[in-house]
């Protein structure tokens, strides 16, 4: 069977990284899955290419530009003509119009893979999703939380199946930047964070409860990797609560030194469909403190891999950091916990079983 995946390309991030596990995982298990990139101009795009290359992953291109493309819609109904799948597989909103257009054109089966409950898929556009979604085999939520959010927003519970992201092992990449060459000495706990500077991800309550960890754990430091349009926000406020020197912003980077290097985990997103990177702190051996929202709660056990706080909680985040920094030995216990059940319950294999099982329903 020919697979042939189809997503929007600005980097790489969690749902990226879901393919870069996913796609040479189907190829071991006789699936020529092949890859379609709707790239967006100046992002870091070739990022994932060169992994691809590095899986022997075949794919194609695409530019992507306006949302709304004739042009666009064209070019990928003539790269999907040319690749001849026996099914398409589309990921997040230019890939599930784009893909649906060209799946009814050529008459090819599909599945769409939903990787996020975002808050727009409430409003007037849920109407614009449901019909393009209405001739796809099924909807794949990441999430029990993502899929009763599909639910809320119309789609038919009977379509739909939730399928976790899976992960074994660490990014390989090295950081360009790590802790050492950073400045921030072995003996200092050290907090990291990552993801991209937006709202969403709720930086600003982490800076506010990082200010009042420092006043118990006075030589704490704090880096959130990621990059974003609140960057200058973010450090405005580390000015104004006095951190600086105590929180790095150094930009998006690989994440494996940072990882090691690290005491705990922080998260302390709005909302989240998954959180890759809570199962790539999880391997890490990291406990995991973040807040209870969508699907976090289905990845980290409170009290068992990590602890759980609202969201938007600076007293009760600060509590929780520090009393894990207070306590290094139950940390540890709590970061070997998650790395065993993140090898338990999230393998690659556990998720391709389970995709391949909707592949043959098509």
């Amino acid at each position: 069977m020919r697979v042939l995946h189809l997503h929007k390309l600005r980097g790489v991030s969690g749902s990226e990284n879901h393919l870069l596990a996913l796609l040479p995982a189907l190829r071991d298990e006789g699936i020529d899955a092949r890859f379609l990139g709707l790239d967006e101009p100046g992002s870091n795009a070739p990022l994932f290419y060169d992994r691809l290359d590095e899986l022997a992953v075949p794919y194609r291109q695409v530019r992507c530009g306006a949302d709304v493309s004739p042009r666009m819609a064209r070019d990928v109904l003539r790269a999907v003509q040319a690749e001849r799948p026996d099914l398409l597989h589309t990921h997040l909103v230019h890939g599930d119009i784009y893909g649906a257009i060209a799946a009814r054109r050529l008459r090819v089966p599909y599945v769409s893979t939903r990787h996020n409950d975002d808050r727009y898929l409430l409003g007037p556009f849920r109407f614009v999703d449901r019909l393009f979604a209405r001739g796809a085999c099924r909807l794949i939520a990441i999430s029990d939380a993502v899929r009763a959010f599909l639910v809320a927003a119309g789609h038919d519970p009977e379509r739909l199946v939730t399928i976790h992201y899976g992960l074994d092992e660490l990014p390989a990449a090295r950081s360009a930047i790590t802790p050492e060459s950073a400045g921030i000495p072995l003996e200092v706990p050290l907090l990291l964070a990552v993801g991209r500077l937006i709202a969403q991800k709720d930086h600003v309550t982490l800076l506010r409860a990082f200010a009042r960890v420092r006043e118990r754990h006075a030589s704490a430091r704090l880096a959130i990797l990621g990059s974003g349009p609140l960057e200058g926000l973010l450090r405005a406020q580390i000015g104004e609560l006095g951190l600086e020197g105590a929180v790095l912003l150094p930009g998006r980077l690989e994440i494996r030194d940072w990882l090691e290097r690290a005491d705990l985990f922080v998260h302390t997103s709005r909302w989240e469909g998954f959180g890759i990177v809570l199962l790539e702190a999880m391997l890490a051996s990291l406990p995991v403190v973040a807040t209870r929202v969508s699907a976090v709660p289905e990845i980290v056990r409170d009290g068992e891999t990590g602890a759980l706080v609202e969201a938007e909680d600076v007293e009760g985040l600060a509590t929780a950091l520090h009393r894990l920094l207070s306590d290094p030995e139950r940390a540890r216990r709590l970061g070997t916990a998650g790395r065993d059940r993140a090898l338990a319950d999230f393998s690659v294999a556990r998720m391709v079983e389970r995709t391949l099982a909707v592949y043959r329903g098509c």
